[in-house]
């Protein structure tokens, strides 16, 4: 797993609020040792922070919708994670299991070596697979940028668009490498208004969410939400900004 953090400035813009940043989060659940009770503790993080969504292991996300229900935190999961290597079919039926136990959006893992070996038509339409098997409900597309080229990145971010993507997103976590600025705005760039970014993979300090939030991103992935929600409320009450809000794990 990525244990490195995003190096940036210490922030001196205007701080949202904590309701803005918490909407820009999704609280990742995804590490494979975690207990039902450390998942339960979770879901409780997000329901108290009210992020955008908890994103849970595929054998969770019943229970997540349960914990979950009636609230503004919607259930995400993840299909062909990490690597991506499953088949077509098998991401498209665990898409189509998982929205029927109650996810609400996807974070799928693209097949990396077809994408490195120049095959943009797989690539594509087995995007376009899940999009459909989704059936309107955010897709995220994950590309693992610490093992692409800038050329391999771009040419997959605009078959994600055209295979109809809501998000493109930087990294599983399990990677060597997460997210990093260049990549978010080599990301915003490439893609049109309509795709949101999504970073993920050290994203553990409230300066560096701010940051990729600056550069493009929208939406975040992190195992660190109360440490960065809870330094950002302290900044707003005049307090000096917290030493560090890192926490072990790939996000």
């Amino acid at each position: 797993m990525s244990t490195a953090s995003i190096d940036v400035p210490r922030w001196s813009g205007p701080l949202p609020s904590r309701d803005e940043v918490a909407k820009m989060i999704d609280h990742s659940l995804l590490r494979p040792e975690l207990t039902a009770a450390e998942v339960s503790d979770g879901l409780a993080t997000a329901l108290e922070y009210r992020t955008a969504s908890v994103c849970v292991r595929p054998a969770d996300v019943a229970v997540a919708a349960v914990a979950l229900r009636g609230s503004q935190v919607a259930v995400g999961t993840v299909v062909g994670f990490p690597h991506g290597s499953s088949t077509t079919r098998a991401k498209v039926f665990e898409t189509t299991e998982l929205i029927s136990l109650g996810a609400e959006e996807i974070d799928m893992v693209i097949n990396i070596g077809r994408l490195r070996g120049g095959d943009l038509a797989f690539v594509q339409d087995e995007i376009a697979a899940v999009v459909q098997a989704a059936e309107g409900r955010p897709v995220k597309v994950i590309f693992e940028n610490a093992y692409l080229t800038d050329q391999e990145k771009t040419a997959g971010y605009k078959a994600a668009e055209a295979a109809g993507a809501a998000f493109v997103k930087t990294s599983t976590g399990f990677a060597p490498g997460g997210a990093t600025a260049a990549d978010i705005a080599l990301m915003r760039r490439t893609v049109s208004s309509h795709v949101q970014v999504k970073a993920a993979g050290g994203v553990r300090a409230l300066d560096a969410l701010l940051e990729l939030h600056r550069l493009g991103a929208t939406r975040f992935g992190a195992t660190a939400t109360a440490a960065i929600l809870d330094d950002l409320e302290g900044r707003r009450h005049g307090n000096p900004p917290a030493t560090s809000a890192a926490l072990p794990g790939g996000y």
